[in-house]
């Protein structure tokens, strides 16, 4: 699509903050207002579109995508976007090791351990543990309250979550990534540890290479949209 317009603003209206265009207010996909609650995010979404071309790439929308998201999906059905993360607290990557004795197995109790312990002591969970890749279910207990947790999240945070869990394979992670004063950078390597520890050993594959960016930069844009969404 070529660009149709020329000037691109940011609006206090409707109790948030709007991107316009050429004066014009934008929608979402679904065709409902666009507003967003902190002007920071506003100035991203803006971003965007200024920085688009005289084509215009829909690849570099990431903001708008995880924007409309919140309004479209999540703002009308909050309870089935907690449905779909609650999965990734059952089958948290952090809690499925190798087994003991072996010398991945050391590198992820020293990398993951501590987010654990920090998600439980923060959250008040309990994780169950597990050496191998044969699932077992987490306590009851735990999942209510990881629910519990999502429910209390805003519509913004769920959405940045549905990407930082999807992509980091770990709900302990994309809630961690959530937190004030975060570190995303560090949360990404520990989320591609796996991986990153086997390129080390075996070699890397370019192919590979280029697909951890495109990841690791998903999985960044996601928390800062998070930290921009909360002003």
């Amino acid at each position: 699509m070529k660009r149709f317009y020329q000037d691109v603003a940011v609006v206090e209206q409707d109790g948030g903050w709007r991107v316009t265009l050429d004066g014009r207010p934008l929608k979402s996909v679904g065709g409902r207002l666009q507003v967003v609650p902190s002007r920071g995010l506003a100035e991203g979404l803006a971003s965007e579109w200024a920085g688009q071309g005289e084509q215009i790439d829909p690849a570099r929308f990431v903001y708008r995508d995880m924007t409309d998201y919140a309004i479209d999906v999540v703002g009308p059905d909050r309870a089935q976007a907690i449905r779909e993360l609650l999965p990734y607290g059952e089958t948290d990557t952090l809690c499925y090791r190798a087994e003991p004795g072996d010398s991945l197995r050391r590198e992820q109790d020293r990398v993951w351990e501590p987010l654990l312990v920090a998600a439980e002591a923060r959250h008040g969970l309990a994780f169950t543990r597990i050496g191998g890749v044969i699932h077992r279910p987490q306590p009851a207990g735990t999942m209510a309250r990881l629910e519990t947790i999502l429910a209390e999240a805003d519509d913004f945070g769920l959405a940045a979550l549905r990407n930082l869990a999807g992509l980091a394979a770990s709900l302990v992670i994309g809630l961690a990534a959530l937190e004030d004063g975060a570190a995303p950078e560090a949360l990404w390597l520990a989320a591609n540890l796996e991986e990153d520890w086997q390129a080390e050993r075996w070699g890397h594959d370019a192919e590979a290479a280029a697909r951890r960016e495109r990841r690791r930069e998903a999985f960044l844009a996601a928390a800062t949209f998070a930290r921009l969404a909360r002003g």
